[in-house]
This record gives C-alpha cells, structure tokens and sequence, in this order.
C-alpha cells in the first residue's frame, strides 16, 4: 500500500508539473482599433490629410513630398499606439501572471483574452462590435 501511495504521489506531481505555468494572452487588436477613439481620431486626420495632398494645386513633385512626409507622421503615430497598446498589455500580462501575449488575429485556439483589461487601461468605451474575431 505504501508503494501505491508513493506511486500516485509521483503520478500527481508529475501532472501538475505539465499543467501550464505561463497562459498566454491574447489581445484583439481589430477591436481596440474599432472601439479606440484615440486611434480613430488619427486615422480621421491622417486621412483628411491625405485627401488634401490629392486635391491641391500642387506640383506633382511637391505632392510627392508632402505624401512622404505624411508617411513618415503616420509611421510615428502607429508606433506610438502600438507601444501605448503593449504597454497596457505587458501591464495585463504582470497583473495575472503571463508570460506571453499575442494578439488574437492568428490565433486558432486556446488562450486568455486580456482584451478589456487592456481597453480599460488605454480608457477605450467598448461600442457594440462583433465577437473577437478567431482568424
């Protein structure tokens, strides 16, 4: 009897040894993208810009300059969201312990979607948008 105890001892200790000690997160940056005021005020400037590089009466050269220098703006732009989105995910991910986060887009299965800790860092409102998307 002593054997068999130390057996399913054993036989536990080894299960608990293969359950997962670092969860991945998960984050759906499509809908931090659709619900994100921040980022939609960007996009509403940026591309507002962008019309009026096409419709000026501008040389050709010169829309071709002001096109790139609105390229190297939304650049900047896009990296500081995407660092204001990791930040709040690496947040997240110490709050609850994880040692991975991704974002959902790629991700068939499996995983904790940290989704709403991470709007709710950044003071995203959630607006009524479909479910995460599993592609």
């Amino acid at each position: 009897m002593n054997k068999i105890t130390i057996l399913i001892g054993l036989f536990a200790a080894l299960l608990a040894g293969c359950a997962p000690s670092s969860p991945v997160g998960l984050v759906d940056t499509s809908r931090i993208v659709a619900n994100w005021s921040q980022y939609q005020g960007y996009q509403a400037q940026l591309m507002m810009q962008e019309q009026t590089i096409a419709q000026s009466h501008e040389s050709t050269a010169q829309k071709q300059s002001d096109a790139q220098q609105l390229q190297v703006r939304y650049g900047r732009i896009t990296q500081q969201l995407t660092a204001e989105v990791q930040n709040a995910a690496e947040q997240v991910a110490k709050q609850r312990g994880l040692k991975l986060v991704l974002t959902r887009q790629g991700v068939g299965y499996g995983g904790i979607d940290i989704t709403p800790d991470v709007e709710k860092i950044l003071n995203i409102t959630e607006r009524a948008t479909p479910a995460p998307t599993s592609t």
